[in-house]
């Protein structure tokens, strides 16, 4: 069925979100045996956390030759590229006979995944009407999600009769999935990647020189919600252990939140489009801030939940807010060097949450860590939704100026 523009979310929905779900639960069945797989290999528990750490590096190292590779290649040229590199190396990753192998795939992964994840934001911007575009990038997002939830549930399914093997199995068996869903989907960015193609193109670094202004306010507010976010992930399973749950009940909260995180996914996407971003921007820090303050008072595996639950309803609003974000401030020359440098401040964002998380926690404690980030996001909040209201006002007029 088409909306009155003539889109039709079916005849995307495959093409767009399938590889991301695919892609997403390859990495979600190994990061959570990658630990175990390296200790196999007679790694330290420090060495052992290097080593998995190394997926992450390499997501933020490769996100500005992303960008460049992109222009380079085109979006569809990118994807099929990333995906070979990623079967290969979960591959390698998983059957490594040394741990020095092991961190080297782990490490190529990452950057597949950021060339991948980079290219289909670029790809939904192509496909995706403006009026659109915001429950589009939350239904990416929220597939993503989806991914990262089901692919450590069906990897631990493989691990009893293969070992850690069996996870990793998995992970190829999503990644060889989801490469296969890009070369058979139709190419729906063939026009606009020829466009391109003729343009003249301009190195990264330039690129971030021309936007400096830009990434250095809007993208202030990308890194304080990508820090806010990926704190969670790390306060939450440790206030766990803080308060004495086990390993069953900290995985119970997890996957009750994550599955309410999923039931906000489109709606924040509708209201992005419909009322505007800032009002996302608002519901999603001032939310995550308010649960973090209130974290020193769950003291039981009930309260924990509620607090939990109540990250999952921010987060959950805010799903794609930051592609979406990148997506309207984008230029439209040069467009996948300045996405490559707005998703490096949010991967900067998602280190300095969980720096931050260890820090506070080492010098203090972690109730002190948690009321910090509450009143950090609060803080954030006030200059962030500056920023996004007035790219709000802007890009308003401009739609509604006579053509």
């Amino acid at each position: 069925m088409s909306g009155a523009d003539g889109f039709a979310w079916r005849r995307i929905a495959v093409p767009a979100f399938g590889p991301t779900l695919l892609s997403a639960g390859a990495m979600g069945a190994v990061v959570p045996i990658a630990a175990l797989r390296a200790d196999e290999l007679g790694a330290s528990l420090g060495a052992a956390a290097f080593v998995v750490a190394l997926m992450g590096v390499g997501q933020l190292v490769g996100v500005l030759p992303a960008g460049s590779l992109v222009a380079r290649i085109g979006e569809r040229g990118t994807l099929w590229r990333a995906g070979i590199v990623d079967v290969v190396a979960l591959a390698v990753a998983g059957w490594a006979p040394w741990l020095w192998l092991m961190g080297v795939a782990l490490f190529a992964s990452g950057l597949a995944s950021s060339a991948f994840f980079l290219a289909r934001q670029g790809f939904m911007i192509d496909v995706l009407p403006p009026a659109r575009l915001a429950r589009g990038m939350s239904l990416l997002g929220g597939s993503m999600r989806t991914g990262l939830l089901l692919g450590p549930a069906v990897g631990s399914l493989a691990i009893a009769p293969m070992g850690l093997q069996g996870a990793y199995a998995v992970a190829v068996a999503l990644a060889l999935a989801s490469l296969v869903v890009v070369l058979a989907s139709p190419d729906l960015t063939r026009e606009h990647e020829r466009a391109r193609a003729q343009e003249p193109h301009a190195g990264v670094f330039l690129v971030i020189r021309q936007h400096a202004r830009l990434l250095l306010t809007q993208g202030i507010g990308v890194l304080v919600i990508s820090a806010l976010r990926n704190a969670r992930l790390v306060i939450l399973p440790l206030w766990a252990v803080h308060i004495g749950l086990d390993g069953v009940d900290s995985s119970q909260i997890f996957a009750v939140a994550g599955v309410a995180e999923l039931l906000f996914v489109y709606p924040g996407g509708w209201a992005m489009d419909r009322l505007g971003r800032v009002w996302v921007v608002g519901a999603l820090l001032s939310v995550i801030s308010v649960s973090f303050l209130l974290l020193p008072l769950a003291e039981a595996k009930g309260t924990l939940l509620a607090v939990a639950l109540l990250m999952a309803i921010g987060n959950g609003l805010g799903s794609g807010i930051v592609m979406t974000l990148g997506a309207d401030a984008a230029p439209r020359v040069d467009r996948a060097q300045f996405l490559g440098a707005w998703r490096l401040m949010g991967e900067v964002g998602n280190a300095g949450g969980t720096l931050g998380v260890s820090a506070v926690t080492a010098v203090a404690s972690l109730p002190v860590a948690a009321v910090v980030l509450g009143v950090a996001g609060l803080l954030g909040l006030g200059w962030t939704s500056g920023w996004v209201l007035r790219a709000d006002r802007e890009r308003s007029s401009t739609s509604s100026a006579p053509s």
